[in-house]
């Protein structure tokens, strides 16, 4: 178990019920456009932190896990469905989905992998026309929307 003392990064699933620290940094960051990666995140790609499994901890809940393939297995929360991780089974690390860290531009990519089925779009994102949620939704609605997911914190 990692005390709240020696925890460096922290995150958990959606509703709450899955928790996990860090007490190291990750060995690294990465994305992952394999077909794979793309159907166990519901998305155009994956992105990962690599981490010493000796450095990680679940510090509330256990994730229910997928075998995903020969190799590897991905945890999952079984309340409310987000996606928590990849491990190679008997693997010396797990690589947790960035999404999921409280602080997620604290784990940024540096490589990519999977690029043979990356998608054309994705290159152009960063161009395409956007907008906040205040200016997606307006004042008056975004303020009447509850949130049901855990905050960014324990």
């Amino acid at each position: 178990m990692i005390s709240a003392a020696k925890t460096v990064l922290s995150g958990g699933c959606q509703c709450g019920a899955i928790r996990f620290a860090l007490s190291a940094p990750p060995k690294k960051i990465s994305i992952c456009h394999c077909r794979m990666c793309q159907k166990a995140s519901g998305a155009p790609f994956a992105s990962f932190a690599d981490i010493d499994h000796a450095d990680f901890a679940w510090t509330r809940g256990k994730p229910a896990a997928f075998r995903s393939s020969s190799i590897a297995e991905r945890d999952f929360c079984r309340d409310c469905g987000t996606p928590l991780s990849f491990r190679r089974i008997d693997g010396p690390r797990i690589e947790i989905m960035t999404g999921t860290f409280d602080r997620p531009d604290m784990v940024i990519p540096t490589q990519q992998f999977g690029t043979e089925s990356r998608l054309g779009w994705v290159v152009g994102i960063a161009n395409l026309p956007s907008q906040t949620t205040l200016q997606n939704y307006g004042a008056e609605q975004l303020q009447s929307i509850v949130s049901y997911q855990h905050p960014d914190h324990d």
